[in-house]
């Protein structure tokens, strides 16, 4: 199974230092398009996720071949996330990475799975790869400086039996 990412979810687990759980979820590896890597390895030299991202050998740097599909959905979503999308169509990945409502909407109507952070984490901590949702969530929060709403972080910690007292 493999998926493609956008720069959002590759920043924020590198943040915490949970960049590792996409391999895990996804062993045949993450696919990342050209402005993903612009975004995340070059212009973000220097920040969570940029050396992480460079240095796994099970990212892997594509290149988008359906500009026209790119332009189009370049008319409502930035570069990165408009390739991501793209690529995960050509690549016919399991799912796609993204955590913008924005481009979580656009990547459904293409009958995408999509997968954001959270959701990343509400699956490792059921496979047992970390041992506190709320501690990661915290985390991302704090260390990450991912914005996160009060009802999504309730909704994670039920959805793994973590509720709040």
């Amino acid at each position: 199974m493999k998926a493609v990412a956008n720069s959002s979810v590759l920043i924020a687990l590198s943040a915490i230092g949970q960049l590792e759980l996409l391999s895990h979820r996804f062993p045949e590896g993450i696919l990342i398009p050209q402005a993903v890597w612009r975004e995340v390895v070059e212009t973000g030299r220097g920040q969570p996720g940029a050396t992480e991202v460079e240095s796994v050998s099970w990212i892997t740097l594509s290149t988008v071949q359906d500009e026209n599909l790119v332009s189009l959905l370049r008319m409502e979503l930035d570069e990165g996330e408009a390739e991501a999308i793209a690529l995960c169509c050509e690549a016919q990945a399991e799912a796609i990475l993204l955590d913008e409502k924005d481009a979580r909407r656009a990547a459904r109507r293409l009958g995408l799975a999509v997968l954001g952070t959270v959701g990343v984490l509400i699956w490792a901590r059921r496979a047992g790869f970390v041992g506190s949702l709320r501690e990661q969530l915290r985390a991302l929060q704090t260390q990450g400086k991912f914005r996160l709403s009060q009802s999504v972080y309730e909704e994670a910690l039920r959805a793994v039996g973590e509720v709040e007292r």
